[in-house]
């Protein structure tokens, strides 16, 4: 489980709506939470599915962590895979491949 940064953006990322299955047509759903690239974004409610990135939380001010966006392309990259062409291995759609190599089994974020 992911722990963040206090309780109000645990609970804003874990929003769910009993009206809206879906948190972009939800206007009550504020943050979005990419564990895959650990990322944090204020969710854009214009019909699409956009959302502005965020650096502090809005309500405790704590500096969220760095991006993965980046590592998560050299990852696979050096491993011969093109996300946009080839199958992304499982444990790439999720946190699992960041949280591997923090736990010290390669190099830190």
């Amino acid at each position: 489980m992911i722990e963040h940064c206090c309780p109000e953006m645990t609970r804003r990322v874990a929003w769910t709506c009993d009206a809206h299955a879906d948190a972009f047509s939800c206007p009550d759903a504020l943050v979005r939470f990419t564990p895959r690239f650990r990322e944090y974004g204020l969710i854009v409610h214009d019909g699409g599915r956009s959302c502005v990135g965020i650096g502090f939380c809005p309500w405790c001010g704590a500096r969220l962590p760095e991006s993965q966006r980046d590592r998560w392309f050299d990852e696979l990259e050096a491993r011969g895979i093109d996300p946009w062409e080839d199958e992304v291995p499982a444990e790439f759609e999720d946190d699992r491949w960041w949280r591997r190599q923090s736990a010290g089994t390669a190099r830190e974020p």
